[in-house]
């Protein structure tokens, strides 16, 4: 839980208290007629379901690609899966690295890093608790030192 709140005031931060901060450098585009809330609610609701039925497609496929193709189910789930499943998000980040907007592709990587590190994972742990699956936050020396190690590496090129 105080992950999660740290999270929630790390937003705070971002969006009302320092937006200077965290706005574009460059000008500002002029501002376009957007979706009405009705339409806004019905489309996310709409991609939230297609969304829901390709991720369960996608785990329901775990297990036969793991006997089909000699792959243990934790390399699948530990390694492919998130590679898959940020796919979209990474390409963002190289495409606006290639183009020389490195703020933005930073932001993309560390915002996504911090979204998993302080919501993702503790909402995982108490869903985990809900369902009566043993889930903690202790983890083994050599994860935290895997983290530790990318916070010092994030740390030296911001």
């Amino acid at each position: 839980l105080n992950l999660m709140f740290v999270y929630g005031l790390f937003l705070f931060f971002q969006m009302k208290t320092h937006p200077d901060l965290f706005a574009d450098v460059e000008e500002e585009e002029e501002a376009s007629e957007g979706l009405s809330l009705y339409i806004s609610v019905v489309l996310l609701v709409i991609c939230t379901m297609v969304i829901a039925a390709c991720s369960e497609a996608l785990v329901g496929s775990i297990e036969g690609v793991s006997e089909d193709h000699d792959l243990p189910k934790a390399f699948i789930g530990v390694i492919l899966l998130p590679i898959v499943g940020n796919a979209a998000e990474h390409a963002t980040a190289v495409a606006c690295a290639y183009k020389g907007m490195m703020d933005l592709a930073l932001g993309v990587a560390v915002g996504s890093s911090t979204q998993i590190a302080l919501f993702v994972v503790p909402c995982s742990v108490i869903f985990g608790w809900i369902y009566d699956q043993p889930m903690t936050l202790g983890f083994r020396k050599f994860d935290t030192a895997c983290q530790l190690l990318s916070v010092a590496l994030v740390s030296q090129v911001l």
